[in-house]
């Protein structure tokens, strides 16, 4: 190595010889191994063989202390970062010069453009960062970071100069790396190397590379690899992936005999009938080495590049310098020309050099960019012909040089930009044109459109920036590019044409597609000609001159064009050609008229239009001629609209809708009707109007020849003559063109606006679809939109809306002529109804218009004329009135503005005196009026009849000017009174009418009340969950049971309300009442994993359930069963039927994918469509009463103590029986524990009664229910015998009471009062096996007598424990021969002493894992509840050693940590035993929350004295309690115990700005790949996780089952279920299980209100507090399944996306 740097020191050497002999030395060897290379060990090699000794000369000392000191001088001021696809860019709509100028996160986050209007994106790639770039921004051009100056440096100098030296050898460098690289990446020969390159013998080793395209599809790649080689799926698969990354691949190394043959075999498997053979290559093993290697050389001097201005200076000189003499391109060149034929990976390599060198020096990029220009289109043709994506193409940097404004403008002066680009656009395309030179895309490829569309953008970035300046060469050059422009339109002008299909219908529709798309392509490049054109006045001319000759000519040399005759109608006469729309061809596309329309309004705009004679004469104008073709395409849609093109199938239909859209109409529908008003202000007006009625066919209608009875033909006049009336509408009315009037863009936009929110108030985003767009896609929406509307915010769902202002309706225009037919009918609709609900009139004449441009002003003469037809339809009348009112209004607004001499618009007078019959215009009106079926247009005939007297009064009153003014408007007022009269009886009946109305509406919503307040489950659709027994309505248990004590456990319980339940069946509508012995009626449910209450998400939840033991519930509650129901009630036998029906349908449609698995009992409420699993039965509510004399003669006897030792008995009894655990059973007796008086039945000695008898098919229903509960639970298969069926029953009871619990205390709700129907539906507990799990429930709270396996204290949840002893109890009383179950008192005293044990245990509980408290300074107060605490810890402390805490502060823990468990226990007890609870538990308040929930429960409020009421017998558990290892560890801090209460979970918090997320996505970074290709980043709005989505890196096995990064995590974080945010997409998606889910609104809102998915519009989102909260419910109500079913049963699109592998 030494060696080689003191030889390349040696100024006498030649570098480049040296340098070739030491890579043809080592490249070899370093990359031998191509099939399974050792990337680490191959990069070593390189680093130390030849980059160190090269960067060693290179820089004339160790090249890491060099680059060091060259980094600390100062960076550039551009940015340059070059976009990965998928990253997020941002453009500000303030502050960039067009829509390409865009920043990265880093430096848009630092820039003053984030607190401006700017628009997220994602990148597709290729682009790259102008920060920096002065040209690129108005303001702000710099971010923070990249200010001369910021890194730190005190140097003015932004870039340190490189010493003499290091310029010096890299002026000797880099023309051999240059040279090398690019000998190399254009090296064709496949088997040998260049001679300097072959120093070592030839070996035979090769290497078969197969090509990446975009035609074959991943699999059929891994096929054909599979076929040809033989090799596995996995190898092949990666083979596959590796090809689509780097673009080419060896994937097979050995002899040519052997790789050739491979060729062969992956070329023959394939082809295919529609596809080319893969493109695969023999190369020999050294040229793979050298080509390889020439890239990492390029990523070398891509780094090198960022470090130095000069050595990119250097590498542009090099890169330019062509081979004297040689007239050869220079290298850069030759590597553009070459780029289509390089793989992939080459191209990247080389377009980031690009980057890194020519893009970051200014100057450099104007040669770079001469460069392109002259191999513009070479350049072209080659991408047309490849097939790699647009991206991948060295075309795609067009963009980044033609937007550079002054660089567009030097490219136009020198280069003739614009005519390269225009002549290449000809030349790619000549298949298409036709014999007439005419483009006919029939058969068109549409991936070779797609890419001639890029050559069409270039000529648009090109054309984005107006010059301010003009010169002589650029005005020349310009006008060249324009002139060359006009040839395209001149072979669109008239292309397609079509021909009316009469008789027989159209066989095949012909392709239509292509014409518009390109129509749309060039919507914006036309108006930015004409822009250009405008800017200035001889210009303007000179291109109107030339579009002039080439309309000219296109019209003129139709081979088609016949005499002119004479055509006569009404005493008039007109000469012209004989043509009709409906016999002769005609086509849609006029590009050249358009663009002289366009032209026309810019002169007329800008007054030049007085010059126009020097540059067209008047006798070459020929305006008929430019009529023409404009009118035959509005006399076709005319056509198509009266059905007579229907045989000509849907292409003509599809071209006609786009030629009236928003994407087209500015360039095409809206310019032919400015090319009518030019005829009309050009031509004799009778002459026009007869051209009109001539093309129009409808010279007969008005002739008065006998009509035909043919209806069919009669309908078809009639349109036609409603059609062209309309157009006339057009061409006198719309005049909201700048350069038809003296009006803005504003003025325009505003007027659009306003007619769209004629029809109803819209939201932003469906506005500005429906506005056009200018080159820098903006609308103008944002300057008007306030002065015409005002802004309604949306509520949780549904988006913002804009509502008209009522000032703005006077401008609504029936007529007016973006409207669809749809739009025309509903906006007057509205419109009437609105004045209705006003109580005026309903005329709707026409706003006054503003004034025509002089150029224009002699459109109005057309109102003068007369016409008449025997054929009128009320729509014609309409149109005809609304002419006249036209008329008026015109002739109002000249007599207002000049005295009525100079009044050459005479419309009154011809109306009144018009010699039709001697029937004058004002005698008509009148006579309509009474006509009963106009009676909608009466108010407008009224309307018109007033303005004739105004006119008339106008007219009379200045030739008499010494009127006053006043008197005016008197006689006004007295002319209007016969009106009055009958405005006033019409304003009568209006108001009595609302007076009636609003009489009915409050009846309705009186109603609509009631039924809410009784109906309030429909109003709640979330399934919150149920509570335990029977539906009670909420209201009768309030009122009927308040002289009772509310008072629910032990002797003093207060009586159960039963009321008498009678319910209807969904199914059937029958009714039926509840009753234990009659048949079933049952609840649709859904029972569900859940973790929504976890206090842990990292514990892993054990997924197989076959060794699981549910019986104790961890108090983290890390996986809970869930069970929810809709309220909606069916006949057991009903459902069943049900059930059976759905399973039959689902077996004849098995083609169809399901929404729900059937097989596991699953199907949808037939009510309410809520997905469920299973039903419950309704079990009423037994009434038991309690004598009083006898509880307290009981009390006398019944001790805890002695309850607990008759239990213990009884217990020990039923084990003897057993005989099963006789050794734990007689140990037990021995310890001398139970009084031998006691024995085995002195528990019955208490008061038992027979049990209950169920219906048969209730207990069927129970076990129903049960056994879903257990396998949906457990996830394992049903067995109706296990006896983990009880346990898991008791587990989701006491669950979903903690589920309600927390979301009543989240909502702020009161604990009852607030629950709705459908949360009371009802369970008794199964009571099989009980006896065991009973005596394992007892044991963790009874300790003396020890099971084997019994958890400690502080490793169960005391509320699920206390649901299982209660439950469980009865067990106990049964006997073999009888059924029995304890009574009244006796149940009482058993629930009341269970309740009080596994109190005093939860106390405990939360005293032991409050210990670690550090005490808040706080005054000690020294209460009752305090002192008791005290004393009760000081006895704790004597079992544990532990320190003493003070009592306020445990008091404090006691309280709060219970209170979940005691309003839990409330919950339960109420719908176990039915007894109504107190009126504070009604209300939401904390303080009287607490005694009330004492009072209820039997407690005393200062809860420790419930131990010393007991302390005897407590004092012993205590004592095992405490003893236990986990509580020891626990108190010495060596374990963490689960504190109380519980923390409420919520979702994630998550940022206000949506661009932190994307942020937070952008720095992700996949931990399982090691490339930086961008991924999908989701967020787990559960735990707050990132993960990588969609993609094969991440995909995981569980249990042999391939799933996606979001599956495999929802398993363990949702139990299945789960929530997660696409970052980059800006949805959630909701997923259950491995094969369902459903996309939901991200809670991120635009300023409109509305969301914004795929960031398609990149508006700033903000997070809405309401729709997360919206989420968060879903959750906690166990609704998102639901959600899920739902949104699959109303789409069913999604059924093709895999969510398996999300």
């Amino acid at each position: 190595m030494g060696v080689l740097f003191l030889q390349w020191c040696d100024e006498r050497f030649d570098f480049q010889a040296t340098f070739l002999q030491c890579l043809a030395k080592h490249v070899p060897n370093i990359y031998s191994a191509e099939m399974d290379p050792l990337l680490e060990k191959q990069e070593e090699m390189v680093q130390a063989a030849i980059l160190y000794p090269l960067e060693r000369y290179l820089f004339g000392e160790d090249p890491e202390t060099f680059l060091e000191k060259l980094q600390q001088s100062g960076t550039s001021q551009l940015c340059g970062k070059v976009f990965k696809g998928g990253e997020t860019t941002y453009s500000c709509r303030d502050c960039a010069v067009d829509p390409t100028c865009v920043l990265c996160m880093d430096c848009f986050q630092n820039s003053i453009h984030k607190n401006h209007r700017y628009k997220m994106h994602s990148s597709t790639g290729g682009g790259f960062c102008d920060c920096g770039d002065t040209e690129a921004w108005k303001a702000g051009p710099v971010c923070t970071k990249h200010e001369p100056g910021a890194s730190g440096s005190p140097k003015e100098n932004s870039e340190c100069q490189l010493n003499e030296e290091v310029m010096e050898h890299s002026r000797r460098v880099f023309p051999s790396v240059i040279k090398y690289i690019v000998d190399m990446l254009i090296w064709e020969e496949e088997k040998e190397l260049p001679p300097e390159l072959t120093i070592r013998e030839k070996v035979d080793s090769y290497y078969c590379v197969l090509f990446n395209d975009e035609h074959h599809s991943y699999d059929h790649v891994i096929y054909s690899l599979q076929r040809a080689l033989g090799c596995e799926l996995s190898e092949a698969q990666l083979h596959t992936t590796a090809i689509d990354k780097e673009g080419r691949r060896a994937v097979k190394a050995g002899r040519y005999a052997s790789c050739q043959e491979a060729k062969e075999e992956i070329k023959r498997h394939s082809e295919n009938v529609s596809q080319r053979p893969l493109h695969v290559e023999v190369l020999h093993a050294d040229v793979m080495a050298h080509q390889k290697f020439a890239l990492r050389l390029g990523s070398w001097l891509n780094k090198l590049m960022s470090y130095s201005s000069d050595f990119r200076q250097i590498f542009c000189q090099i890169c330019l310098k062509e081979e004297t003499g040689s007239g050869k391109p220079c290298s850069i060149s030759k590597l553009m020309l070459w780029d289509a034929k390089l793989h992939k990976g080459a191209r990247k390599v080389l377009h980031e050099l690009i980057f890194s060198s020519f893009f970051m020096e200014m100057e450099y990029k104007k040669h770079f960019a001469v460069e392109f220009v002259k191999y513009y289109k070479a350049l072209q043709k080659e991408y047309i012909s490849d097939d790699h994506d647009r991206v991948l193409s060295v075309t795609a940097l067009s963009v980044q040089m033609f937007t550079v404004p002054t660089l567009a403008r030097h490219l136009i002066e020198e280069q003739s930009v614009i005519t390269t680009i225009t002549e290449t656009l000809l030349e790619v395309v000549p298949e298409y044109l036709d014999k007439n030179d005419k483009f006919n895309f029939q058969g068109y490829s549409q991936d070779k459109m797609n890419r001639v569309y890029a050559v069409i953008y270039d000529l648009r970035y090109v054309l984005i920036s107006k010059p301010t300046v003009w010169t002589d060469r650029l005005r020349e050059r310009f006008l060249e590019g324009f002139v060359s422009f006009l040839r395209i339109l001149t072979c669109m002008q008239g292309m397609e044409e079509i021909k009316r299909q009469i008789g027989q219908h159209i066989e095949v529709d012909p392709d239509w597609e292509a014409a518009i798309s390109i129509q749309m392509q060039l919507k914006n490049i036309l108006l930015m000609f004409q822009e250009w054109c405008a800017c200035d006045e001889e210009l303007l001319l000179r291109a109107y001159k030339e579009c002039h000759k080439a309309v000219m000519r296109c019209s003129t040399n139709s081979s088609r064009l016949r005499e002119k005759t004479a055509f006569h109608l009404c005493g008039h006469t007109l000469e012209s050609r004989p043509y009709r729309v409906s016999l002769d061809p005609v086509s849609i596309h006029l590009p050249l008229s358009r663009t002289l329309a366009g032209l026309h309004v810019r002169l007329s705009k800008t007054g030049s239009i007085s010059r126009l004679h020097e540059f067209v004469s008047p006798e070459e104008f020929q305006v008929d001629l430019l009529v023409e073709y404009p009118l035959r395409c509005l006399v076709l849609v005319a056509q198509v609209a009266a059905e007579m093109w229907r045989r000509n199938g849907l292409s003509l239909i599809s071209q006609v809708f786009y030629y009236q859209d928003v994407k087209c109409r500015e360039e095409m529908y809206d310019k032919d009707i400015i090319m009518l008003q030019i005829g009309a202000s050009l031509m004799d007006p009778n002459h026009f109007l007869l051209l009109i009625l001539q093309r129009y066919e409808l010279a007969d209608a008005f002739r008065r020849i006998k009509p035909t009875k043919d209806q069919e033909l009669i309908k078809q006049c009639n349109v036609l003559i409603e059609e062209m009336l309309q157009i006339l509408i057009y061409v006198v009315g719309e005049r909201y063109v700048p350069g038809v009037s003296n009006v803005t863009k504003e003025d325009v936009t505003m007027r659009e606006i306003i007619h769209l929110l004629c029809i109803e108030p819209m939201a932003h985003s469906a506005i500005t679809k429906s506005l056009p767009e200018n080159e820098n896609n903006e609308t103008g929406l944002e300057n008007v939109i306030d002065k015409v509307a005002t802004f309604k915010k949306p509520g949780v769902s549904g988006h913002g809306v804009y509502e008209l202002k009522d000032e703005c309706l006077k401008d609504f225009n029936m007529f007016f002529y973006h409207y669809t037919k749809t739009q025309h009918s509903k906006a007057e609709h509205t419109q009437k109804k609105r004045r209705k609900q006003e109580n005026r009139d309903e005329a709707l004449p026409p706003p006054p218009p503003p004034d025509f441009c002089p150029a224009f002003s002699n459109v109005v003469r057309l109102l003068n004329l007369e016409l008449e037809t025997h054929l009128w339809t009320e729509a014609m009348i309409q149109m005809v009135l609304h002419l006249l009112s036209l008329g008026l209004l015109e002739e109002k607004q000249q007599l207002q503005k000049s005295p009525e001499e100079e009044v050459t618009f005479d419309f009154y007078h011809k109306a009144v005196n018009s010699a039709l019959n001697a029937v004058n215009i004002l005698m008509l009106l009148e006579k309509l009026k009474r006509i009963p079926q106009l009676e909608a247009q009466k108010d407008m005939i009224n309307w018109i009849l007033q303005m004739f007297d105004t006119v008339k009064r106008m007219r009379e009153k200045s030739s008499l000017t010494t009127v006053a003014a006043t008197s005016v408007s008197e006689a006004t007022k007295g002319d209007e009174s016969s009106q009055d009269k009958e405005k006033a009886e019409r304003k009568r009946k209006a108001e009595a009418a609302r007076l009636h109305r609003q009489k009915i509406m409050a009846q309705m919503s009186a109603l609509q009340r009631n039924f809410i307040e009784t109906h309030k489950l429909l109003y709640e659709n979330t399934s919150e969950a149920q509570g335990k027994e029977d539906a009670i309505m909420e209201e009768e248990s309030m009122s009927s049971a308040i002289d009772y004590s509310r008072i629910a456990l032990g002797p003093k319980r207060g009586p159960s309300v039963v009321e008498k339940e009678v319910l209807t069946c969904i199914l059937c509508q029958e009714e039926q009442e509840v009753k234990l012995e009659s048949a079933a009626m049952v609840l649709s449910a859904c029972v569900q994993k859940s973790t929504a209450l976890t206090q842990n998400r990292s514990r892993i939840v054990e997924l197989s359930g076959d060794t699981l033991d549910p019986l104790f519930m961890h108090p983290d509650l890390p996986c809970g069963t869930h069970t929810g129901s809709c309220g909606h009630v069916m006949h057991a036998t009903c459902w069943q039927k049900y059930f059976e029906a759905m399973q039959l349908n689902f077996r004849q449609r098995l083609h169809v994918e399901q929404i729900f698995d059937l097989e596991n009992g699953e199907y949808l409420c037939p009510l309410c469509k809520s997905l469920c699993n299973t039903v419950i039965p309704i079990v009423p509510l037994q009434a038991q009463k309690i004598n009083s004399e006898d509880a307290e003669a009981v009390a006398q006897i019944l001790s805890l103590a002695r309850w607990l030792e008759i239990i213990l008995v009884r217990i020990s009894g039923y084990s003897v029986k057993n005989a099963k655990e006789k050794q734990n059973a007689l140990a037990f007796v021995n310890k001398g524990l139970g009084n031998s008086a006691l024995e085995f039945n002195s528990i019955l000695s208490f008061g038992v009664q027979s049990s209950a008898k169920y219906s048969s098919s209730i207990k069927e229903m129970l076990i129903l229910f049960a056994t879903t509960i257990y396998r949906v639970g457990l996830k394992v298969a049903p067995n109706e015998a296990d006896h983990r069926i009880p346990m898991m029953t008791w587990s989701t009871c006491a669950f979903t009471i903690q589920c309600i619990e927390n979301l009543l205390e989240t909502e702020g709700k009161p604990l009852f009062g607030s629950l709705q129907n459908r949360q009371h539906s009802g369970l008794k507990a199964l009571v099989q096996f009980a006896a065991k799990h009973l005596i394992r429930l007892l044991g963790v709270l009874l300790p003396n007598f020890k099971m084997e396996d019994t958890p400690s204290l502080l490793e169960v949840d005391m509320f699920h424990v206390l649901v299982g002893v209660v439950l469980s109890f009865p067990s106990l009383y049964w006997e073999d021969a009888v059924d029995l179950q304890p009574s009244s008192i006796s149940s009482a005293y058993n629930h009341l002493y269970l309740f009080h044990l596994t109190t005093l245990a939860h106390i405990t509980q939360i005293v032991i894992s409050s210990a670690k408290e550090s005490p808040t300074a706080r005054s000690h107060d020294n209460s009752e509840e305090a002192c008791s605490a005290q004393s009760f810890c000081r006895e704790v402390c004597q079992y544990t050693s532990g320190q003493d805490i003070p009592g306020w502060l445990v008091w404090d823990c006691v309280k709060k940590g219970i209170m979940p468990y005691l309003r839990c226990a409330a919950l339960f007890f109420h719908y176990l035993l039915g007894v109504s609870p107190p009126e504070e538990l009604q209300q939401v308040s904390e303080e009287g929350q607490f005694k009330a929930l004492c009072s209820y429960l039997s407690l005393p409020t200062n809860l420790f004295l419930l131990f010393q009421e007991y302390w005897d017998t407590v004092n012993p558990l205590l004592q095992r309690w405490c003893a236990d290892p986990v509580v020891l560890s626990c108190l010495k801090g060596k374990s963490i115990a689960i504190r109380y209460p519980r923390k409420r979970n919520s979702l994630i918090e998550l940022p206000e700005d949506y661009s932190c997320l994307l942020n937070q996505a952008s720095q992700f970074r996949c931990p399982r790949s090691s490339d930086d290709e961008q991924k999908h980043p989701v967020l787990c709005l559960f735990c707050g996780a990132m993960l990588c989505s969609q993609n094969t890196c991440c995909q995981e096995l569980v249990n042999g089952e391939e799933l996606g990064a979001c599956t495999s995590h929802a398993l363990q974080c949702g139990a299945g279920v789960c929530m997660f945010l696409k970052i980059r997409e800006c949805k959630v998606v909701l997923i259950e299980g491995k094969t369902r889910g459903c996309l939901y609104p991200a809670p991120y809102l635009d300023e409109y209100g509305e969301t914004d998915p795929g960031l398609k519009r990149g508006n700033p989102l903000h997070l809405c507090r309401e729709r997360y909260r919206k989420l968060h419910l879903l959750w906690q109500q166990h609704c998102i399944i639901e959600e899920i079913a739902r949104s699959q049963e109303t789409n069913q699109i999604f059924f093709g996306f895999n969510w398996q592998l999300l």
